[in-house]
């Protein structure tokens, strides 16, 4: 085992690297063609970059405010996603088969907001996500949490059955209630991810060295909405990750419980592909809404 007595945090930080070998998305020249084929139904060939609508909040919260009616809350907002983030129920369900967007299809679950959140197990075989014609496959990995090695050990699994059927994994880093989200854990816990096998990692923007966790993950990163925030504060954390080096963003409530989701969308859109500040894009946004 290697020794622990002089862990030294690392420096040299400078740049995120380029996607290399013809690919548009960095680490993933070397993937077979058909995982190759899935990325680009995620990530805009155009400009490496995506737009992802998460909606499967209801796998271990139920029909929480804004995923009531998944059919009318979601439905409308399809056309403008590049992908999709959900649950296997949600999409047999309710999204239309010709909807043309990458499926990113949550494969862990388990345990309900009543019990311990990191005891997960995969839920999805890899059968059913080759049926589903799923883009991607998303696992939450608990990197300090109780079930660390657990999580860690379903990222892995999964990895390995994502490689035979062609289909890349997201890992999904999650923080425990007594983590600390800083640079330092999120530097840990996404290249734990992508070192292990994940195609990409979604991970929370920090303010403070935010892009020395884009830089020290030789995969993309996609951040994380998170918790509701005011639309303006929102635009600004997904303008700030852009700059710092994230792919892309995923978000979920920030657009569902939004009271204008489309005009969020459309505005988060504005960030992520055409150049928009944030400040560009909550005047966008305002205009929509009205």
């Amino acid at each position: 085992m290697a020794d622990l007595d002089d862990l030294r945090d690392g420096t040299d930080f400078g740049g995120s690297a380029a996607p290399a070998g013809g690919f548009h998305l960095k680490g993933q020249a070397g993937q077979d063609w058909g995982l190759r084929a899935r990325l680009s139904r995620v990530f805009d060939p155009a400009d490496g970059k995506t737009v992802m609508l998460a909606f499967d909040h209801g796998y271990f919260q139920g029909p929480t405010s804004g995923l009531e009616r998944l059919d009318r809350s979601i439905l409308p907002l399809v056309p403008q996603a590049d992908a999709l983030m959900c649950t296997r129920g949600a999409l047999r369900t309710t999204i239309p088969p010709e909807n043309g967007k990458g499926i990113v299809l949550r494969a862990s679950g388990g345990p309900s907001i009543l019990k311990e959140l990191s005891d997960e197990e995969l839920a999805v075989s890899i059968d059913d996500a080759v049926r589903l014609d799923a883009a991607a496959l998303a696992v939450q990995v608990f990197v300090g949490g109780e079930n660390e090695t657990k999580s860690i050990k379903n990222l892995t699994t999964l990895v390995d059955q994502g490689q035979g059927a062609g289909i890349p994994v997201l890992a999904v880093t999650a923080v425990g209630r007594d983590m600390v989200r800083d640079a330092r854990y999120f530097r840990l816990a996404t290249r734990i991810s992508a070192e292990l096998g994940a195609a990409f990692v979604k991970t929370y923007y920090v303010e403070d060295g935010f892009e020395t966790i884009t830089s020290a993950c030789p995969v993309p990163i996609v951040i994380a909405g998170g918790k509701k925030v005011e639309e303006r504060e929102a635009l600004r954390v997904a303008y700030q990750a852009i700059q710092e080096g994230a792919a892309g963003v995923d978000m979920g409530r920030n657009v569902f419980q939004s009271e204008h989701p489309a005009a969020m969308l459309a505005a988060v859109r504005g960030v992520v592909h055409d150049g928009l500040t944030s400040s560009d894009a909550f005047d966008l946004f305002q205009t929509l809404s009205h």
